[in-house]
């Protein structure tokens, strides 16, 4: 019989358009977290990240917290949820208090925050995360921590996530209806932020592309924070429809194709290989028909054209520019694509990686790819804690009107300026 939830344990929940995962973990004695059960369902009722059938997506959410419970031997009683679905946008505010030249004590900083309340505009959106990014003393920018310092003007970059109301309550009734408590709901990209990039890439500065499989989100990180955020609706699932609107079968089928034939390479020998679409039956006589591995690949390479078209657009708008180096991390179910890094990296001429999941144990090998980065982030996120306004505000402000990229600008600006 399941026991009642300890003190400290997490359970994170990821909605998304191919599957709904859920992990339970709890810190363990050296601040790690330790993976006590997880649990998949196929998501029916989700599309491009957002909720279409309340009914088929309430019975997986229930069924895949159920197999983690399970498997923990715990009954949960509240998760942390992911949010993927478009319509993210990423912004900052900024509030300057005088000082007169005092050292800066927690009280300062507690009475700024609370004052920067009112530089959350309340029309237009719902906030999903207001939290304290970079302090700035007497005009310099890049302070983490102002404690202890003197100034005569203290200042705060608020960095503001925002997506629209309507698919966040939906996720919101959604867990609900399951009978669980949502302790929050958290944009996709902080969470698989957390889980496959270091501390060193989000402070000097990466994109990370998160190819869903109906959304693929790119995000930039700099100054250890997310400081731009583009969504574009298409992802890993277009690919197998596109195979099975091509070959004439099944999206199972298609899909199965891609996982175990699919590659984002060409080589001259894939004209010779064959994959079989549909066997012989004994009341057939027709042929099996078959493909080569080369028309295959033809058709994969044709939609990451188009998918790769649109990250480099949106990279250019989120001003990714500098030295060649910078790095590019793919990750989401999409990144699990045989060869899909060196055909990123070729054309976006970047350096880029696949990023997994790290530093979680007992974590099991069938959750440890890419498309399971989103997870072990909610994860991450919920154990860290962070300072969030939202706390110090009523819950009917948490709305907010998006400012274009101009913001994008000034919070990029000011997270590169003591680099």
């Amino acid at each position: 019989m399941a026991k009642a939830a300890p003190e400290g344990l997490i359970t994170a929940l990821d909605i998304g358009s191919s599957k709904i995962s859920a992990m339970i973990a709890q810190k363990g004695d050296g601040g790690e977290l330790i993976v006590l059960g997880t649990g998949q369902r196929e998501s029916r009722g989700v599309k491009r990240g957002y909720i279409a059938d309340m009914g088929v997506t309430e019975v997986a959410v229930r069924e895949a917290v159920e197999q983690a419970e399970r498997i923990a031997g715990i009954n949960i009683e509240n998760v942390w949820a992911g949010f993927s679905a478009g319509g993210l946008v990423s912004d900052e505010a900024f509030i300057e208090v005088e000082l007169n030249g005092h050292r800066i004590e927690q009280a300062d900083i507690d009475a700024l925050l609370q004052e920067g309340r009112t530089a959350i505009d309340p029309q237009g959106r719902m906030v999903l995360h207001a939290q304290p990014a970079l302090y700035t003393l007497d005009g310099l920018t890049g302070v983490k921590k102002p404690l202890g310092l003197h100034a005569d003007r203290l200042g705060v970059h608020i960095h503001v996530i925002a997506a629209d109301g309507s698919p966040v309550r939906n996720l919101d009734l959604c867990v609900r209806s399951a009978h669980l408590e949502v302790k929050s709901i958290i944009a996709s990209p902080i969470a698989t932020g957390l889980a496959c990039l270091s501390e060193e890439e989000r402070d000097l500065g990466v994109a990370l592309i998160e190819i869903g499989a109906g959304i693929t989100n790119v995000s930039l990180f700099a100054g250890e924070m997310l400081v731009g955020l583009k969504s574009i609706p298409m992802g890993s699932a277009d690919i197998s429809d596109d195979i099975a609107s091509a070959f004439g079968t099944t999206r199972t089928q298609a899909e199965r194709m891609k996982c175990f034939h699919g590659s984002a390479n060409a080589s001259p020998r894939d004209n010779h290989e064959m994959i079989t679409i549909r066997a012989a039956t004994a009341d057939d006589d027709a042929d099996p028909l078959q493909i080569t591995k080369a028309a295959l690949i033809a058709v994969i390479r044709t939609r990451l054209e188009a998918l790769m078209g649109e990250v480099q657009t949106a990279l250019a708008e989120l001003k990714f520019e500098g030295p060649v180096g910078r790095q590019v991390v793919l990750t989401g179910g999409g990144a699990e694509l045989k060869g899909i890094a060196d055909y990123a990296q070729q054309v976006l001429g970047r350096s880029v990686r696949v990023g997994r999941p790290r530093g979680l144990t007992g974590l099991p090998d069938a959750h440890s790819g890419p498309g399971f980065a989103t997870l072990a982030g909610l994860a991450f996120f919920a154990a860290s804690d962070p300072i969030d306004l939202r706390g110090l505000v009523p819950q009917a402000q948490t709305v907010h009107r998006p400012k274009g990229l101009k913001a994008f600008r000034r919070l990029i600006q000011a997270a590169r300026a003591n680099y």
